[in-house]
């Protein structure tokens, strides 16, 4: 069995070594560990390999708490201290922006975190019934596989969802559509708890029944997805709590569907929509770029401190959805929404939007680099990107820096997913 030391950690929480001018990619070794490994993928210049003993442990290293960890795949980082998963996203942040974009932060923002369990809001689980022994299983994917997690418990959800799994399993295996029924979504809102079922075959009456019986037995609520996104409905009750996420600090709430596009962790989505204002510092009768604005979450927020704003979103659904916000909290004067292609920006597209004192961008896995490459002299001369992938950062960070003239003032993590290898961030550019 081949041993190695490990010397670092890639963006997959995968432990690194180097064997015979090879990479070799370990799961689950940490940074300083002495570790046999068994490769089950080579490759000429890299090998990836599973974890089979810690010849010598690391300090960080701590016992999984979690059940399943070495199964599911919804967890990679579970044995890692909560401190020094935190450091070691910072490190993978500076590492990327540097590799990738050869920039470099004037200053490296204190990481932005929270709680380390119970902390997610949304999930997406996988639903198959396996016949035999296994029946009905709930719970995200095994480690690089399509099979779904036998799970029984959650530590990563809020304890009451958690513990919805095991009478799910119940409950899906009664209805006649038990092989027919291949995702649940959960939302947790202010006022209730949501669960978003897509439904490849219609339910009949009984269906129907088992559903209302629990969720008036369990105080949740059910939806129904029959085809994409744009079909989901609320079942029951109706009427019912609001399925909202809140805002306190700026005395804001937001109404959300199941498929809407929300934050996973809403107390770090507090901490960073606080944060990433401070940055931007919004102010009266300046006019503010709100780009892939979604619901309004950052949006709103700037319009309370008094700023003129304009959110640009791709999604009309979204945009409606901002909008009844906007009217809800009486901000409609100091709000519009627009519907835009950001993907497809141009300089003249963007040049149609009008001057802006600053921009917000928040963009999803892809980056925003079309939107950047359409900066022209007049663009702001300040702007906050909150980033949820290290590498499209860093590469429009580098088109920021050497095409458009700005400066990489600040930039730093946000662990929106506490035992994830997953790494947001937040970052400031200014211009002269």
């Amino acid at each position: 069995m081949p041993i190695g030391v490990i010397e670092s950690l890639d963006h997959e929480a995968r432990g690194i070594a180097r064997q015979d001018g090879k990479t070799i990619f370990v799961d689950g070794a940490l940074p300083g560990e002495i570790v046999e490994y068994a490769s089950f993928r080579r490759k000429p210049k890299y090998e990836l390999a599973q974890l089979v003993s810690v010849l010598r442990p690391s300090n960080a290293r701590v016992a999984p708490p979690c059940p399943h960890f070495n199964i599911c795949g919804g967890c990679a980082m579970q044995h890692i201290d909560p401190a020094t998963q935190v450091a070691v996203k910072q490190r993978v942040l500076e590492d990327t922006l540097w590799h990738v974009g050869r920039v470099r932060p004037e200053l490296m923002l204190a990481p932005v975190h929270g709680a380390a369990w119970a902390y997610r809001h949304r999930a997406r689980l996988g639903v198959r019934l396996v016949p035999g022994k296994e029946g009905m299983l709930i719970g995200f994917h095994e480690r690089r596989s399509s099979y779904i997690a036998d799970l029984r418990s959650c530590m990563v959800l809020p304890p009451e969802v958690s513990a919805l799994l095991e009478p799910l399993r119940t409950l899906f295996s009664a209805l006649s559509i038990a092989d027919r029924l291949p995702q649940l979504e959960i939302a947790v809102g202010e006022h209730c708890v949501a669960l978003s079922l897509r439904i490849l075959q219609s339910l009949t009456a009984r269906d129907e029944n088992l559903l209302r019986a629990f969720a008036d037995r369990h105080a949740v609520v059910f939806y129904l997805q029959p085809k994409g996104p744009e079909s989901i409905y609320r079942f029951y009750p109706l009427p019912g709590p609001r399925l909202s996420y809140a805002l306190p600090e700026f005395a804001l709430e937001f109404d959300f569907k199941p498929s809407d596009f929300t934050q996973v962790n809403h107390a770090v989505n507090r901490i960073l929509v606080s944060k990433a204002l401070a940055l931007l510092d919004p102010r009266p009768g300046e006019r503010i770029a709100d780009m892939f604005c979604g619901l309004g979450n950052f949006t709103l927020p700037i319009a309370r401190r008094g700023a003129r704003v304009l959110g640009i979103e791709g999604s009309p659904r979204l945009v409606e959805r901002g909008r009844e916000s906007a009217r809800f909290h009486g901000l409609s004067e100091q709000v519009e929404f627009g519907v835009a292609n950001l993907f497809e920006c141009t300089q003249a597209s963007l040049s149609q939007l009008g001057r802006f004192d600053k921009m917000l961008i928040d963009p999803p896995r892809e980056g925003a680099i079309e939107l950047v490459k359409a900066l022209d002299e007049k663009a702001p001369r300040r702007l906050v990107y909150v980033s949820c992938n290290a590498a499209t950062l860093a590469r429009d960070a580098a088109a920021l820096v050497v095409l458009k003239g700005y400066r990489l003032k600040a930039a730093g993590i946000v662990n929106m997913f506490p035992h994830t290898a997953h790494v947001e961030s937040l970052a400031l550019f200014e211009r002269d």
